[in-house]
């Protein structure tokens, strides 16, 4: 919350319109926020976030589109908010865009949100996008170590085949025997 409230305070230039958004308690005046024209970036971010940490469904739209945001700070901040808003679209929404080839440079945070929600989406979502990330030359190396931390932490046995091809990539060689070591064996 303290790096988004310090970003939009410097987007804002320090406004009374960004004191009042950051002080007001009202749920309906910050959604408003998200819907009425004209707004800039910071202040819809700021009432999304703040409606996705009070678990206010009006802020998922808002949220998801931030997940996807070419600015990483956005997309962290969005990824938390998401996972403290309890709506059951939010990991199909993170699945989508943690396998979508065409963004893919911005799934990052898709991919750490799917494994702190655990949802029944994360774990084929995380073997998908690694599986593409297993390519010789794949610039995404920070997606791919995401996933295989992702799926080490979630244990799921369906991830073993993916995580130990994943021990043929030297960049992800130590993270995958972790992530295997994770996963109780089948019997």
């Amino acid at each position: 919350m303290r790096s988004l409230t310090d970003r939009a305070r410097r987007e804002s230039g320090g406004s009374a319109a960004y004191e009042h958004l950051a002080a007001t308690g009202d749920l309906d005046e910050l959604a408003e926020v998200l819907t009425a024209p004209g707004q800039p970036l910071w202040a819809r971010e700021l009432a999304a976030f703040r409606l996705g940490v009070a678990g206010d469904r009006r802020a998922f739209e808002s949220l998801v589109l931030f997940l996807n945001h070419r600015d990483p700070e956005r997309c962290a901040a969005a990824a938390h908010a998401l996972a403290r808003l309890g709506d059951p679209r939010t990991a199909r929404a993170a699945a989508a865009l943690a396998t979508n080839e065409l963004r893919v440079a911005y799934a990052l945070h898709p991919v750490r949100l799917l494994v702190d929600l655990r949802a029944p989406e994360s774990v084929p979502a995380l073997i998908t996008t690694l599986q593409r990330r297993l390519r010789p030359h794949d610039p995404y190396r920070r997606v791919a170590l995401a996933c295989v931390e992702g799926l080490g932490a979630l244990g799921d046995p369906r991830a073993r085949p993916v995580l130990s091809e994943a021990l043929a990539h030297p960049s992800l060689a130590e993270a995958a025997v972790h992530a295997l070591a994770r996963i109780p064996r089948q019997r």
